[in-house]
């Protein structure tokens, strides 16, 4: 039997969908720990690419600080952190918490970058025409800034989450679960039908990910959207002109 048949086989024995190693248990936990770490990863560097993008301040030190979390190998950057993890927790500090805080690491520059981008490269002749009509800057960021740099910002996020859902696989090696347990106890038992369809799994889950930020990207700048934000925009041009105390948006 080759390995495509055996996949094939793998995936579809009834077994393998049930019980506390199956199938539906290990992509809940992959998932979990994946999206922890890319929420966690969101929080600290969308706000910070918005803002970067901009004023424009320190976009050098952002960008090259990004570009070195990005050189870093996930399994090199695991090995550094389980000393330092496994001394707070000593369980929790081998089997997730490293694998996590790399996930976390390796999220942050996609999703800081294209929010520094998608910002910063909106037609700066919109911004000034916004600025002259009377609107702050919070007003120019978020009715006219963020609203063109969705799709950019969607598009770091499933990069970032394409990322984290291949680093949980290597938490199997440290004893956390997921789709890796699937590699490592294939590989131990030569059982490569598991194995492989522990890749495809995974590969299954990246694919769905990026998907999903491609279509969340396309829904938040379709028509219908941008046309009630334009309605908003201009609700909240008209209040700037009745005076600041009025201008929220």
């Amino acid at each position: 039997m080759d390995i495509a048949s055996e996949t094939i086989a793998w995936l579809t024995n009834p077994v393998h969908w049930s019980g506390p190693s199956g199938i539906p248990v290990r992509v809940g936990e992959h998932l979990a720990l994946s999206l922890g770490a890319l929420l966690v990863a969101g929080l600290l560097a969308l706000p910070l690419g918005v803002w970067v993008g901009h004023t424009g301040r320190g976009a050098r030190i952002a960008i090259n600080a990004a570009n070195l979390g990005r050189a870093i190998p996930s399994l090199a950057l695991i090995g550094i952190v389980v000393p330092f993890t496994q001394a707070l927790d000593p369980r929790l500090g081998f089997i997730v918490l490293p694998t996590f805080i790399a996930m976390i690491a390796l999220a942050i520059p996609p999703i800081l970058v294209n929010a520094f981008t998608g910002v910063a490269e909106v037609d700066r002749d919109l911004t000034e025409a916004a600025r002259g009509m009377g609107l702050t800057e919070l007003q120019v960021l978020r009715g006219v800034e963020l609203p063109l740099a969705v799709p950019v910002i969607a598009g770091g996020l499933g990069s970032a989450a394409v990322q984290v859902i291949a680093t949980a696989t290597l938490g199997a090696i440290f004893g956390f679960g997921g789709l890796g347990s699937y590699l490592t106890e294939g590989i131990s038992q030569r059982d490569f039908g598991m194995v492989f369809s522990g890749v495809v799994l995974v590969a299954v889950l990246a694919l769905a990910a990026e998907a999903t930020f491609t279509l969340l990207g396309r829904a938040l700048t379709s028509p219908g959207v941008m046309v009630a934000r334009s309605g908003a925009l201009r609700e909240a041009v008209e209040r700037s002109r009745d005076g600041p105390e009025m201008a929220g948006l």
